[in-house]
């Protein structure tokens, strides 16, 4: 390979053999692959023109990044034939019948025949050959990418939890539910101070030791007792904010301090938290889904790309 290059490279320095005026005009190599000047203006009128543009290659830079930018179109055309080099190295080049069967399936899928498609290529400024070679990079490259990075790309559902949940905290949105229990003692019962020396003297003998649930049997102020304390099944947000941030911080079996809230105070105990279908995550986790394959595909595209420039050949012949 070395060697292919060092030659590649004497032919095109050749002068003897009027070659000056292609050196001139070649502003990079990679690989075995050059890039012209003529390449580079072509491509600066395709950007202008807004014709077909391979968004794989812009690595999630907006279309916009590349209006005269020549750096950015210069970029754009090394990974192009970076991806190309890959390509012919792993022999995933397509066939011209792979490229008409597409064609003929995107046709298909807009409702038109083959004919009116090439049509209305022409009636965008296209040319249809230039069409077909990009019909053709396109499949050839989304062959290399599967290969190489979107067959490596897992996303989780603890991922996609994470994110909903992320994307919700300011709402107070979740998908936790919660089973709770409680000691209350009632303000209205000798008052508010009276009401808090009363949990204050319960919170010191749980912390001794004694069990929850006698020390609820005992002392709960709740006219709807239940056994244990139990006060209900909660998901998130359908009980009160000071209960539901007090318990969100707790491991099952844990209990709170004394908690204020417009029944009274509380000391809480969660019996368990688990995760439950929420709705809205049931109708959004796709698309979170998406969103995370997107951004980690970006990523490691760009990842690739960086790393096999550092195993590559590649001379820019600007300054």
């Amino acid at each position: 390979m070395k060697f292919s290059i060092l030659l590649l490279t004497s032919l095109l320095s050749l002068s003897a053999f009027g070659a000056r005026e292609k050196v001139e005009g070649i502003v990079a190599i990679v690989n075995t692959e050059i890039v012209t000047e003529s390449d580079v203006r072509s491509f600066a009128r395709k950007v202008e023109s807004e014709t077909i543009i391979d968004d794989l290659l812009l690595l999630g830079a907006p279309h916009q990044s590349l209006k005269g930018n020549r750096k950015a179109q210069l970029d754009y055309l090394i990974n192009e034939k970076l991806l190309e080099s890959e390509i012919k190295r792993l022999n995933l080049s397509v066939t011209v019948e792979r490229v008409e069967q597409e064609l003929r399936d995107i046709a298909k899928k807009n409702g038109i025949s083959r004919a009116d498609l090439n049509n209305a290529i022409k009636a965008q400024g296209m040319n249809f050959s230039d069409y077909q070679d990009f019909v053709k990079g396109r499949i050839e490259r989304q062959s290399l990418i599967e290969q190489e990075i979107t067959s490596k790309i897992r996303v989780s559902d603890e991922e996609v939890l994470a994110e909903y949940t992320r994307i919700h905290a300011d709402s107070g949105s979740g998908i936790y539910e919660y089973t709770v229990a409680h000691i209350l003692f009632n303000p209205r019962k000798g008052g508010p101070q009276a009401a808090e020396e009363r949990a204050k003297a319960v919170l010191k003998k749980l912390k001794d030791g004694q069990t929850f649930e006698t020390l609820a049997e005992q002392n709960s102020e709740d006219p709807g007792f239940a056994n244990g304390g139990l006060l209900g099944t909660f998901k998130a947000g359908e009980f009160s904010p000071e209960m539901e941030n007090a318990v969100a911080r707790l491991n099952p079996g844990e209990t709170t301090e004394i908690v204020r809230s417009k029944g009274g105070l509380h000391i809480l105990k969660l019996l368990s938290k688990r995760v439950v279908s929420d709705p809205r995550f049931d109708r959004e986790k796709e698309k979170i889904r998406n969103q995370l394959f997107e951004k980690a595909f970006t990523k490691q595209l760009r990842n690739w790309i960086e790393l096999k420039k550092e195993d590559s050949f590649i001379r820019i012949n600007e300054s």
